[in-house]
């Protein structure tokens, strides 16, 4: 039911994207933060910086400083590609083209990678993957998922998507997952699907408008809590 974390890209994204991406109010920042599939994204080190809690959980943070630095560079290059391939499918508004992209996304995992040795040392970088996190119940007030879920639909079967969720839920008071479409720029095929069946397990469900959008219409974002 898992995944090979080498068919993911290990790209990660700036805190400010966070706080749009998945609707962040101030005091949302002040939580227990669980952030699954973490990668190489800035938000640990920054929130953290700013006297916050967060935990990031991701399979690569097994790998060395130096392989995650090769992966991420592997990464930028397929990332770019496509973006300059086909800059139709993006909204070039807050981020105005591909170079302040690659720009903005280096600062940020160069924060990570800047911040890995002492994370790991402080816990707060967890070797673990979806759907089986090593967490207890309700470790967290808020768990986030960027960019894992709903994207790889190819890679990641609806069982996965549905356990992985649960998983979240259990952890975490509250769950947000974006984005919801698939990396085609499509609505994920699992989306409807999964809410219908998390809805008759007896969760609350909602999907809400991102104060972001990069990818065309990737607005927005899954919202999850135990009923």
């Amino acid at each position: 039911m898992g995944i090979k974390f080498e068919n993911i890209l290990i790209w990660g994204r700036s805190t400010e994207e966070y706080i749009k991406m998945f609707g962040l109010t101030v005091e949302d920042v002040k939580l227990k933060i669980i952030d699954c599939a973490g990668g190489p994204a800035s938000f640990n080190v920054e929130i953290t910086r700013r006297g916050g809690n967060v935990v990031s959980c991701d399979p690569i943070y097994k790998l060395s400083k130096s392989e995650i630095t090769q992966r991420i560079q592997e990464a930028n290059r397929e990332v770019m590609n496509a973006v300059q391939g086909n800059p139709d499918n993006f909204v070039w508004q807050d981020i105005q083209s591909p170079s302040q992209l690659l720009n903005i996304r280096r600062s940020a995992m160069q924060e990570f990678i800047e911040d890995f040795t002492l994370g790991i040392q402080e816990k707060r970088y967890v070797i673990g993957e979806l759907p089986t996190l090593p967490f207890a119940d309700q470790q967290f007030d808020l768990a986030l998922c960027s960019h894992f879920l709903f994207i790889y639909s190819e890679h990641l079967s609806e069982e996965f998507h549905l356990a992985s969720i649960a998983e979240m839920c259990r952890v975490a008071i509250e769950t947000r997952i974006f984005p919801l479409l698939n990396t085609s720029g499509k609505p994920s095929p699992f989306l409807l699907p999964v809410i219908n069946q998390l809805i008759k397990q007896g969760y609350k469900v909602e999907i809400r408008q991102a104060p972001y959008e990069f990818q065309k219409t990737g607005n927005k974002f899954l919202r999850l809590s135990k009923s």
